[in-house]
């Protein structure tokens, strides 16, 4: 859907697709009339933006048929449905029955991650409605913390150069400027806004910047007001920004309150969990970790990386970090607090 800014643009608001397991082709046909054709009837709109995530096999299927990528665009068309966005984060298995550590592979100090991106960035390029020319990719923080050293870093940040070179050439040749954001996440070598500041300018170039993702955001118990206006000052752009809540729990001591927390801990993804003390930022790289090892102190509220619904909150005695959202939909979008 489209909206106005105060300032004239438009903003693009989709919901992203990783939410429904596709890891091919057809698998992404099938997204988009079981599930994205029938929420655009539902809320009686004409056209409803998607965030397409398209996995490594079904990006391959059309980079290597441009007749594929068409009938694509011509059933999104069809469908009332347009693509200004996609999700490059996860590169496959996103589905699978553990996932886990594996959505942070392969990182950007190996080819494979840039080849997935540039592609990304020449399909998207196809993808975008007849009236749209700017386009963004979200993408990985660079890596999971325990497999970058300083040669992966330089691998990564050569790798961000030749990216920024290729979408260049893309525009050159397509009149489409596609972007990408580093969407820093808890446990990452990019954690928060602040840890992106640092590689985000040293690669300087303004196809490149962040993606804020508000439950992550708050998971690492960042403030709104102060990471935008950190990046703002260094010159970092968000060229994306991911509206969602985490988990909150008030009072992690008692026992209610740990129960509670138990059952959001399931076997499939990673639910990094921090707490704010005296002497900063404690984590866990699982909710089970805190949960049932007491590896985190339990004086301060918890947040765990759990992507809780908008619409309603989680039953007490937690809560969801939906606050959070609002202040930064506010400072991003201008004007009074939604």
């Amino acid at each position: 859907m489209r909206f106005r800014h105060p300032d004239g643009s438009t903003v693009h608001l989709a919901y992203c697709t990783n939410v429904h397991p596709a890891e091919t082709l057809d698998g992404v046909r099938a997204q988009l009339r079981d599930h994205c054709e029938p929420v655009r009837k539902r809320l009686g709109r004409d056209r409803l933006g998607i965030g397409l995530w398209l996995a490594k096999d079904a990006a391959r299927a059309l980079v290597t048929d441009p007749s594929a990528l068409r009938a694509l665009r011509t059933e999104l068309d069809r469908r009332g449905l347009e693509v200004v966005t996609l999700n490059g984060f996860p590169y496959e298995g996103f589905g699978a029955e553990e996932v886990k550590y594996r959505v942070y592979k392969p990182d950007w100090a190996d080819p494979e991650r840039l080849d997935h991106t540039a592609a990304l960035a020449r399909l998207l390029a196809g993808l975008l409605p007849d009236d749209v020319t700017e386009g963004t990719i979200s993408t990985l923080p660079l890596a999971w913390r325990t497999a970058y050293d300083d040669v992966r870093a330089a691998r990564a940040h050569a790798a961000f150069r030749t990216l920024a070179e290729r979408l260049d050439a893309l525009e050159e040749l397509t009149g489409r400027s596609i972007r990408v954001g580093l969407e820093p996440e808890p446990g990452c070598t990019v954690e928060t806004t602040a840890d992106a500041i640092a590689p985000l300018t040293a690669i300087a170039h303004d196809r490149i910047g962040i993606c804020v993702d508000t439950c992550h955001l708050a998971t690492s118990f960042e403030d709104p007001h102060t990471a935008l206006d950190r990046l703002a000052a260094a010159g970092v752009p968000v060229v994306k920004s991911q509206l969602s809540a985490a988990l909150h729990a008030e009072h992690p001591h008692l026992p209610e309150v740990r129960e509670a927390l138990a059952a959001f801990d399931e076997p499939r993804f990673l639910h990094q969990t921090r707490t704010l003390t005296a002497a900063g930022l404690r984590g866990t790289d699982d909710l089970g970790e805190a949960v049932g090892q007491d590896a985190l102190p339990d004086a301060s509220p918890w947040r765990a990386h759990f992507h809780v619904p908008l619409h309603a909150a989680p039953a007490p005695p937690l809560t969801s970090t939906l606050p959070v959202l609002k202040d930064t939909l506010a400072r991003l979008v201008g004007g009074p607090n939604p």
